[in-house]
């Protein structure tokens, strides 16, 4: 085979194809450079690896710009990494590009997953994995992700949660954790998981005669359930553990109605305590740390 005229042919027929057929343009990119990158894949096992430059230096002399060692290479490894999936459709090859930087197919995967789930843009998809999302899933999410079992409410909680310090201020107090998680309400959910919403902040409960107030009220409308969430920048105590639970109690009893699940509590932390977690009955309460960005 002369895999140098296929690739070629594959590169002239999507330059067509994406000047008539305007709508049809990412699916014709994608599908031209897999049947390159597979071609590539070929060739590279008869004649080695520098066929690549090799026919970067010819591409380029007889199309022009656009097919660069590197490019020739994204699409070589586009074809390795897509092989045994379907290929998305909904992300674009310059979504693509982003990811092929990444080793782990698995942590791939999971960024194609949250693309398609959340729209994301080129741009935000590089946020996401500039501040290293995957990695701060624990090691029971990355499984579930492996085998394909159905996700829990908390299972996309990031830990270290990234709160953007936009205010560029040291943090001594709950108030002020509480004031830049409130500039930017958005980032602060998607790093809570899918299906987060904002209910208040600073909710006002009656216990008895004294009047306690809820740092964040949020609602999960995809597990149909509220999450208590309490700011803490002090390495996690056990007092912080009773002081959530009541809480959460709290709004079992008077908040949720009878078909809606029951309350969870995050505790955001400076620093973690896993001793005492061991030693916390109640599975719904987790404690995570927070890291100003």
């Amino acid at each position: 085979m002369n895999y140098y005229k296929e690739i070629k042919n594959e590169l002239i027929n999507n330059e067509i194809t994406k000047r008539v057929k305007d709508y049809s343009k990412n699916k014709s990119d994608l599908t031209t450079y897999y049947n390159v990158g597979k071609l590539l894949s070929e060739a590279g096992k008869h004649y080695g690896e520098s066929i690549i430059e090799e026919y970067s230096k010819k591409l380029t002399l007889e199309l022009g710009k656009g097919y660069s060692k590197r490019n020739l290479w994204l699409m070589l490894k586009f074809y390795e990494t897509q092989k045994m999936q379907t290929v998305s459709a909904q992300l674009s090859w310059s979504h693509y590009c982003e990811l092929l930087a990444i080793d782990s197919i698995n942590e791939i995967n999971y960024y194609i997953m949250i693309t398609e789930q959340q729209n994301l843009s080129v741009r935000q998809l590089r946020e996401k994995i500039k501040n290293k999302e995957y990695k701060r899933l624990d090691d029971t999410t990355k499984n579930k992700l492996i085998i394909n079992d159905s996700p829990t409410i908390v299972d996309f909680i990031k830990n270290p949660i990234v709160i953007k310090n936009i205010l560029n201020k040291e943090i001594i107090s709950e108030k002020l954790l509480q004031q830049l998680i409130l500039e930017d309400i958005p980032s602060f959910l998607q790093e809570l998981g899918n299906g987060f919403s904002f209910v208040k902040n600073e909710y006002r409960i009656k216990i008895g005669n004294n009047y306690n107030y809820i740092d964040l009220l949020l609602y999960n409308i995809k597990f149909n359930c509220y999450v208590v969430v309490e700011l803490k920048v002090t390495e996690l105590k056990k007092e912080h553990i009773g002081q959530i639970e009541v809480y959460m109690n709290y709004i079992d009893r008077n908040l949720r109605e009878i078909n809606q699940d029951k309350t969870i509590g995050i505790i955001i932390c400076k620093k973690d305590n896993k001793f005492i977690m061991e030693y916390c009955s109640d599975h719904r309460i987790l404690a995570k740390e927070y890291k100003l960005m």
